[in-house]
């Protein structure tokens, strides 16, 4: 009898195995790839609902780096993608998750507060554009500082942001929670690369233009042809942004108003729309949705005009009055405003509560 070999008996099982072990292995590397796609194509396809407003924040945008530097646009645009990214990760998707699990009524009445202000803000713009007419309004954009621009400009993208969030949202409101997350943390990355690298682009046209101007041939023509250009596209932009701002705004109180049982307004807007769907024949889906944007839009106007009455009688008139009596607080008899103390006055007119040396 040979001596017992126990190797013939250990190796099949090791290698069955590894066998089984590599064959989970692949069974959830499969899972994961599907429910990556799964996650990818809902991503798709709530941020394709969301096209609209995304081209409304691409528009409204370049306005707040206008008036800056050259060399500032890109750090200040860098600033606001920021700023616009901790509005979606830390501010937004939380409050819509937990809203839409526990409290979902909430999220109208939200939105439609959101909705009122960007109202506000376009029909703010609207008025100091017709109050003050070109010079004085480029004085008063040139006066504001990087900081002021910035907080601006991610104030507007909460409202908008938050429109993309809810809107992605409501296409994937019958997901698990969690596949939730995972698929408006991807919309959240995504629209806002797109959006600011789309921005990027458009205000440093002018730059790009230039260098090419300094070559030969027709490609320095397209390049000076840019250069002329931009000025021309950014103002087009920023009238862009403003009506953008009262589409949005309007088009989320109809909706709001629609939600929460108020039927006549969107009913006679749809009435319309129908209708001139119907007399407009191969034109009908285009036409409908002009007529739907631009009774958006009077809706937002109306709604922002009536806001910026009540801020401009109450708020602003306060801020003015305060301002006055400063000013007035301030001024001498004869109208003019004294200087202020030097520092070796200031230094003698200092009380002395040390006891003297010595």
């Amino acid at each position: 009898m040979g001596q017992f070999d126990p190797q013939p008996w250990k190796d099949p099982p090791l290698a069955g195995g590894l066998v089984a072990l590599l064959d989970d292995v692949a069974v959830l590397a499969r899972a994961a790839a599907a429910s990556i796609d799964d996650i990818g194509a809902a991503a798709a396809k709530a941020g394709a609902k969301a096209a609209g407003v995304v081209v409304d924040d691409a528009a409204v945008t370049p306005q707040y780096v206008r008036s800056l530097a050259a060399e500032r646009e890109l750090p200040i645009i860098k600033r606001i993608a920021v700023g616009s990214l901790r509005n979606k990760f830390f501010i937004i998707l939380p409050a819509v998750l937990l809203l839409s699990q526990f409290v979902p009524w909430l999220l109208t009445p939200i939105l439609m507060l959101g909705g009122a202000y960007l109202c506000y803000e376009g029909a703010e713009k609207v008025w100091a554009k017709i109050a003050h007419h070109g010079a004085s309004g480029a004085g008063e954009e040139k006066v504001q500082d990087e900081t002021t621009l910035v907080s601006g400009a991610v104030r507007t993208d909460l409202i908008l942001s938050a429109e993309i969030m809810v809107i992605s949202l409501n296409e994937v409101i019958d997901e698990a929670f969690w596949s939730r997350l995972a698929i408006l943390a991807v919309v959240a990355v995504v629209i806002t690369v797109l959006v600011y690298g789309v921005v990027a682009l458009i205000v440093k046209m002018d730059d790009a233009g230039l260098r090419l101007s300094q070559r030969s041939g027709a490609v320095a023509t397209f390049g000076r042809g840019l250069v002329r250009a931009m000025p021309v596209v950014l103002t087009v932009l920023t009238v862009v942004g403003t009506a953008a701002m009262l589409w949005v705004g309007g088009h989320i109180l109809l909706l709001g108003t629609n939600e929460l049982n108020l039927h006549f307004l969107y009913e006679a807007v749809h009435d319309v729309e129908v209708a001139a769907h119907d007399a407009t024949g191969v034109l009908g889906g285009l036409v409908g949705w002009l007529v739907n944007t631009v009774a958006s839009a009077i809706l937002g106007l109306i709604v922002g005009a009536l806001v910026v009455l009540v801020m401009t009688l109450t708020l602003h008139r306060r801020k003015s009055k305060a301002a006055a009596a400063t000013a007035a607080a301030t001024t001498r008899a004869d109208g003019t405003i004294p200087a202020p103390p030097s520092r070796a006055a200031r230094r003698l007119d200092a009380p002395t509560d040390r006891a003297p040396l010595g």
